[in-house]
């Protein structure tokens, strides 16, 4: 070889060399990048058994106080001053302006700082139980069950409108697309239940649910894990019929069919959501022969059905927050929790709209506080007379409370509703191991600010899940490169309001 043409090929050798590790770094970013952006709960071929099962009942971190949650959602934001939190200062303050100071940083979705204005409330608060709980008169039933509430007047918030509120609120994050705390506790603990979903969404409508099935969703955990939702009387569980000419036996087939295409696709790529698939097929089957049976009330008592106002007269009111029967079918989704909760269903949430009261804060607040209030306190009478408070955490509660300040729309000569509030509101819980007959935190005396012993969303939240026997800061899901909780980086268990 001459000097020349041994020149020529060091230097190709050299280039070649260069090229192999140039491509070779583009195809190691390529590999990290396809690592981060692929699902991170792959299973092996091993997993593609039928015996594998996402909901599989699972042992809590610690021994838990709760395995059941009934969530009652009351979407819109109830009025906290007018229902659990009287604040007599409003009536010596109505109709004049803040300071300019307390609006300074205040956000408000459609209030004008200058021309707002305290309204105080026509209700009238009186004491209740033993333990001397505050309730206004729009709430006789839940005031009965006083000695079994504890009541939170100092939940917080940092969204002020409804749909990342709601999110937050219902999920831990203001950003669509994260799992639901429904769907948190089922993927911790698993499911009791064979033969209904783990987890079910009732929802009573009347405007909608602006934060549509995002309040209930899985997100990017497994879809085992997403709520179920049922429909409301006379159709609870959608096309759960075989068409004509379809026998059981004929369904039987389909369904063991599909699932083995199914699991011939799991062999093939890993993907665990396939195993999800295959059994909310099975379920499906099941449900079958087991919704009847939970829909079916004829074992239910007279006196229950009273009890819970499945006939109450519903009053006229010109509203565009719905029709006619929601009193009953708000009645029958309280009974229906009770039921499922029974049949080992770990979650159940009962979602009503709406509680956003603007410009129309009466008729409406009595509207909806006629059609909640009863089956509410029937719910906690009954599982109670029935063993099953202890271990069944009832919370009711919203996106966030309304103003001190009244609004005035458009069109209205007088003030007339509220604005929604993130600063201060209430919620209610019973059972579940949390304190009875215990009022916990406080806002000032106009219901501006926490005032004593705030608790944020995640607070809640840490809260909800240590009830439950599970550590928020462990209960977490790998993906995208990064481990998600329901209380993303924040969140402490509130110790003083368990029992």
């Amino acid at each position: 070889m001459t000097t020349m043409n041994m020149l020529a090929y060091q230097s190709a050798s050299q280039r070649a060399r260069r090229d192999f590790l140039f491509q070779s770094l583009w195809g190691m970013g390529a590999v990290t990048l396809s690592n981060l952006l692929a699902p991170e709960e792959i299973v092996s071929n091993a997993a593609a058994d039928e015996r594998v099962d996402p909901l599989v009942k699972r042992d809590s971190h610690f021994p838990a106080r709760a395995k059941n949650c009934i969530y009652i959602y009351l979407e819109g934001g109830p009025s906290q001053m007018d229902l659990y939190d009287p604040k007599p200062t409003l009536n010596k303050l109505d109709g004049q302006p803040l300071p300019e100071s307390m609006l300074e940083n205040m956000q408000f979705a459609f209030l004008q700082k200058e021309t707002a204005r305290i309204m105080g409330t026509s209700r009238k608060f009186s004491k209740h139980g033993k333990c001397g709980m505050d309730f206004s008169d729009l709430l006789p039933h839940l005031a009965s069950c006083a000695d079994d509430l504890c009541m939170v007047r100092s939940v917080h918030t940092d969204q002020f409108n409804h749909v990342p509120a709601q999110l937050l609120m219902n999920c831990g994050s203001a950003i669509a697309g994260r799992p639901s705390m429904g769907s948190w506790l089922c993927y911790g603990l698993g499911s009791e239940s064979q033969n209904l979903p783990a987890y079910v969404s009732l929802a009573t409508t009347g405007r909608g649910i602006p934060g549509g099935s995002a309040s209930w969703s899985s997100g990017f955990l497994p879809s085992s894990y997403s709520g179920v939702l049922f429909g409301s009387e006379g159709q609870t569980v959608n096309n759960i019929q075989n068409p004509e000419g379809i026998t059981d036996e004929i369904q039987r087939s389909s369904v063991n069919f599909i699932n083995t295409l199914n699991r011939q696709r799991i062999d093939h790529t890993g993907d665990s959501e396939l195993i999800s698939r295959i059994k909310a097929y099975e379920l499906g089957f099941r449900l079958q022969s087991s919704a009847p049976e939970l829909t079916d009330l004829s074992s239910e008592s007279q006196s229950t059905l009273d009890m819970y106002g499945f006939d109450r007269k519903e009053p006229e009111i010109k509203s565009n927050r719905g029709g006619k029967g929601l009193f009953r079918e708000f009645a029958y989704d309280c009974l229906m929790a009770r039921r499922l909760v029974e049949r080992g269903v770990r979650v159940v949430n009962i979602i009503h709209s709406s509680w956003d009261h603007h410009s129309r804060l009466e008729p409406e607040l009595t509207h909806n506080s006629l059609m909640a209030d009863q089956p509410i306190a029937a719910l906690i009478k009954d599982l109670k007379q029935r063993g099953l408070l202890d271990d069944t955490l009832v919370i009711v509660g919203s996106e966030f409370g309304r103003t001190p300040l009244g609004e005035n729309r458009p069109g209205y000569k007088k003030v007339t509703g509220r604005d929604h509030h993130p600063g201060a509101f209430t919620i209610l819980m019973a059972g579940g191991g949390v304190k009875s007959g215990f009022t916990y935190g406080a806002s000032d005396d106009i219901g501006w600010h926490v005032a004593e012993n705030p608790v944020h969303v995640h607070d809640l939240h840490a809260t909800v899940l240590h009830l439950f026997g599970l550590d928020h800061t462990r209960l977490t899901y790998r993906v995208q490169g990064r481990d998600f909780r329901l209380t993303d980086v924040a969140g402490r268990v509130v110790n003083d309001i368990i029992a």
